[in-house]
């Protein structure tokens, strides 16, 4: 089926996609329990984010204060079973709905239907942030100017939303340990990431990006880089009924959201997620996986790559970069900066 009959076919089945995603949703809406239910304080322009988590207390601090520095009026939160106070510790947030879920993660597609329950319920007309406990979002200019300024400039330039690349950050030493005590900020923790090289590619109909590439890939898949984790990500979207994520929050329904970012080297308005995913506990935590397998649509084929993170392995390198700050990143095309006043020319320098 070729030319417009085929478009057409596409279109159509994408639609009916959609609206499968966003049935699972709202019946995955119908198993959240809540547990702090603040939701009444949400005013009509608040900026909000949502995240599944499961044991992050070591990461709720600096994640809930990073995000409130940025300008998130609330948070939507969704905890699938922890047991080491992440619980009680949201609970008591102001600012935190809190609902409970113990169903299986994987199943969920990795949290993302009870999400979309809260985006559809929740989010229709807000600007969203959907991100890990363990992924910090940064942008230009980001110190400077929230998000509310960050949101006005994308409303009058008619865009939906902003991508960002996942960088992961890592220690000098071997997993396990840190370059900073625990209370020091993330990036003084793990100083070290990979700047490239990465791979890019457009794949039809969803028209989704597919980014690899950086320390995972260079580490734990150089033999089989098709496995390699997808880097690119779409965290920030002024939401409406009708929108739904596919794959993660790597790529969306309708196609068009997939197109606002092309990648490292786009220069249009983007960010970065500095991602926490080699702090210390990875070693217990991929322990664990090898006997959960929550985290991969088919888990048997990454049984090696958990088993090399308990081997506690040495990722710094001569590839290695020590983070500076989003000056560097816009230097090195790992984000953009468009024509967002928030970073000007005098702002980036070698």
């Amino acid at each position: 089926m070729t030319g417009a009959a085929g478009a057409l076919w596409w279109a159509m089945r994408l639609r009916w996609k959609r609206r499968k995603l966003l049935w699972r949703a709202w019946r995955a809406g119908r198993d959240l329990l809540p547990v702090a239910d603040r939701k009444a304080a949400i005013r009509p322009d608040a900026i909000l984010a949502f995240a599944t988590i499961r044991n992050e207390i070591a990461r709720l601090p600096e994640f809930l204060n990073h995000y409130r520095a940025l300008g998130v009026d609330h948070f939507l939160i969704v905890d699938n079973g922890s047991d080491d106070g992440s619980v009680e510790y949201l609970a008591a947030q102001p600012d935190v709905s809190l609902w409970h879920c113990g169903g299986g993660y994987r199943a969920s597609r990795f949290g993302m239907d009870w999400l979309m329950a809260l985006l559809w319920q929740h989010g229709h007309g807000h600007w969203c942030v959907t991100v890990d406990a363990d992924e910090l979002l940064i942008y230009p200019g980001h110190e400077r100017h929230d998000l509310r300024a960050l949101t006005r400039h994308l409303d009058a330039e008619r865009i939906e939303g902003m991508g960002a690349l996942m960088l992961d950050l890592y220690p000098t030493g071997p997993l396990g340990t840190t370059d900073a005590p625990d209370d020091a900020p993330l990036t003084a923790r793990l100083p070290w990431f990979d700047a490239g090289p990465h791979r890019s590619r457009r794949i039809l109909p969803r028209r989704n990006l597919w980014v690899q590439g950086g320390v995972r890939d260079r580490v734990f898949f150089a033999d089989r880089p098709e496995r390699a984790p997808t880097l690119n990500k779409l965290p920030l979207i002024r939401w409406q009924r009708g929108m739904a994520y596919f794959n993660s929050t790597h790529s969306m329904l309708p196609p068009r959201l997939n197109l606002l970012w092309d990648g490292p080297g786009d220069p249009r308005l983007s960010g970065v997620l500095l991602h926490s995913k080699f702090l210390p506990e990875i070693v217990e935590k991929s322990a664990e996986e090898l006997h959960r397998a929550q985290h991969f649509v088919d888990p048997a084929p990454y049984r090696a790559y958990h088993g090399s993170l308990t081997e506690r392995p040495v990722l710094h390198g001569p590839e290695s970069v020590r983070f500076r700050d989003w000056r560097q990143l816009v230097y090195l095309r790992l984000m953009g900066r468009g024509n967002w006043t928030g970073a000007t020319d005098q702002d980036v320098g070698d």
